[in-house]
C-alpha cells in the first residue's frame, strides 16, 4: 500500500542533508512510501546578527517546525538534537534517534592548532559553551560572536576575517568538509554539547503509523547516551543562556557521562563524570546534574540568571 509523509525541514545545507538522509532511509526501508520535504524557515534562521543567548536560545530552531507538526502541515521533522530543548512540546514525541556521528567539536584555521595561536588571535563562535571552555584553556584569545550556516562560517575564516572558528565535527563530516578540520577537540579541551552529533526525528504523539515507520531508524546505544545527556541538561535547566556541556558514552553494559558548567568568564569550571548500568541512563544524568550543583554549579546558575535579568 502506498503512503506519503511530509517531512518538515529548515533550509540550510546541513538541515537539508539531514532531511534527505531521513527521506532516503525511510523510502529504502518501506516499499511504496514517499517522503516529501516541506521547507520551513525558523526564527533562528532569520535572525543571524545576534547571539542565540540574547534572543531565546535553542528553541528558535525548532519552534516553527513544532507548530507545523502540531497543526498538521507536516507529519515529521528532523532536528540536530543539540538544538532541541530538553522539554519537548506537549503532543510531540521523539520517535527515532539514529546512530550518532562524531559528537566532538572541530577547529578550522589556516593550519595552526589552538595552542599554536598567538595572544589576540580572533576566534569565531556563537556558542557560550564553546566560548567559556576556550576562555578557560586559552585566555589570550579574542572571542567574537559568529553565526550563520556552515558554508558562511567557512568562507569567513578562509577570507581571513578570523584566525579560526569552532564548529561541530558532525556537520563538517556530513557536508563533506572533513578535510577542512585542523584539530579535533577532545574532552581535555572542550566537552561537546548535549546531543551533539545526533539527529532527533519527531512526530505527533499518538501517530502510531508514523512512529512505527520511524522505529527502524532508532539506534538504542545512541538513545541511551542521549537520554543521560538530556537528563543532565534538564537538571541544570540548560539553554543557550547557560554554558552546559555533557557527553555520554556506552561501553559494554556501562554508561559513562561527563558534564561541565562554567562561569561566563571561563574562570570557574566545574566538571565531573559518573558511570553506571546502561538501563539507568536517565538516573545517571540526573545524578550527575545534582553532583555538579553540589560542587558549585548552583552559584554559577544564580549568577548567570542575575546577569540575564539586568
Amino acid at each position: 500500500m502506498s503512503k506519503s509523509l511530509r517531512l518538515g525541514t529548515r533550509g540550510s545545507a546541513l538541515a537539508l542533508w539531514q532531511a534527505n538522509w531521513t527521506k532516503s532511509e525511510l523510502e529504502a526501508r518501506h516499499a511504496g512510501l514517499s517522503v516529501e520535504l516541506v521547507p520551513i524557515k525558523t526564527t533562528g534562521d532569520k535572525i543571524l546578527d545576534v547571539p542565540l543567548a540574547d534572543i531565546g536560545g535553542k528553541g528558535l530552531f525548532t519552534k516553527e517546525l513544532d507548530e507545523a507538526l502540531l497543526d498538521g502541515r507536516i507529519d515529521l521533522a528532523v532536528h540536530s538534537l543539540k538544538d532541541v530543548p530538553f522539554q519537548l512540546p506537549d503532543g510531540i514525541d521523539l520517535a527515532a534517534i539514529p546512530a550518532r556521528e562524531d559528537p566532538r567539536d572541530a577547529f578550522i584555521s589556516d593550519g595552526r592548532k589552538l595552542h599554536e595561536l598567538g595572544t589576540g588571535s580572533k576566534i569565531g563562535t556563537g556558542s557560550l559553551r564553546r566560548q567559556v571552555q576556550l576562555r578557560h584553556h586559552f585566555p589570550g584569545l579574542v572571542l567574537v560572536n559568529l553565526r550563520g550556516n556552515v558554508d558562511t562560517r567557512l568562507r569567513k575564516v578562509a577570507a581571513g576575517e578570523f584566525d579560526g572558528i569552532v564548529l561541530a565535527a558532525a556537520g563538517l563530516k556530513r557536508l563533506g568538509y572533513e578535510s577542512r578540520i585542523v584539530q579535533i577537540l577532545d574532552d581535555d579541551i572542550m566537552i561537546s554539547a548535549v546531543g551533539q552529533g545526533a539527529l532527533g526525528i519527531v512526530c505527533r504523539g499518538g501517530d502510531g503509523a508514523t512512529t512505527a515507520l520511524l522505529g527502524g531508524l532508532d539506534h538504542p546505544e545512541t538513545r541511551t547516551a542521549i537520554t543521560a545527556e538530556r537528563a543532565l541538561l534538564r537538571c541544570l535547566g540548560g539553554s543557550c543562556q547557560v554554558p552546559v556541556a555533557g557527553r555520554a558514552r556506552v561501553q559494554g553494559t556501562e554508561l559513562r557521562i561527563k558534564g561541565l558548567i562554567a562561569s561566563l568568564d571561563g574562570q570557574r569550571v566545574i566538571s565531573h563524570e559518573v558511570s553506571g548500568p546502561i538501563d539507568q541512563a536517565q538516573a545517571l544524568g540526573l545524578d550527575l546534574g545534582q553532583t555538579l550543583l553540589g560542587m558549585g554549579a548552583g552559584e554559577i546558575l544564580a549568577e548567570i540568571a542575575g546577569l540575564s535579568s539586568q
